[in-house]
């Protein structure tokens, strides 16, 4: 029997290491949100802890995913809940930032609208094949990630200046990711001959 016939025969329990990782970063997104709102983006403590709950929560993402991969413990559960628990997590710090006047509002509106329509083209081509991060997306949630921790955290002024250029980097990656995800898209549902 080879490896890929022998993980098809072990059915993966659906309460493993990767899948509590992404439920506690869902969990996480309210204890999150509380933080920044008790902070009201003017208490350097209350920033920092809010900061810290964003960065562990990030990380679980990268772990959970490692994880999975690395002991076959993907599963379709993980597949949906995971990329809800990481846009919740985004989604409300961008929305808390700009709700606090530290971000544009067009900034959390552009990336929010990628980030649904991408979700949303993912499952119209489902039947058809999957759309896969890119190293493209990968680098989108990266500098996604490294800007609201630079927005969240009480940066000197010297060094807060630099927030803005990293969360347009963020946009701009952000944008251009779309479109390749849109392409493959179409690739995926063009009939074939």
């Amino acid at each position: 029997m080879t490896g890929a016939e022998s993980t098809v025969a072990t059915r993966v329990p659906l309460l493993n290491a990767a899948n509590v990782l992404t439920a506690m970063r869902l969990v996480l997104v309210p204890v999150f949100a509380a933080t920044v709102v008790a902070s009201g983006m003017t208490h350097p403590d209350w920033r920092m802890a809010a900061c810290l709950i964003f960065v562990v929560a990030s990380a679980t993402d990268l772990v959970d995913g490692w994880i999975a991969r690395r002991f076959a413990l993907v599963t379709s559960l993980g597949k949906v809940a995971d990329p809800i628990a990481d846009k919740t997590l985004t989604g409300a710090a961008l929305v808390l930032l700009s709700w606090y006047d530290q971000l544009p509002w067009w900034v959390t509106v552009v990336i929010l609208v990628r980030e649904l329509g991408i979700t949303a083209l993912r499952f119209w081509v489902i039947r058809h094949g999957v759309i896969a991060a890119s190293r493209g997306g990968k680098i989108k949630t990266a500098l996604q990630i490294l800007a609201i921790t630079w927005y969240l955290w009480p940066m000197p002024a010297a060094l807060a200046v630099v927030g803005p250029w990293i969360m347009g980097a963020a946009v701009v990656v952000t944008v251009l990711t779309g479109f390749d995800y849109i392409a493959q898209a179409l690739r995926l549902r063009r009939p074939t001959s």
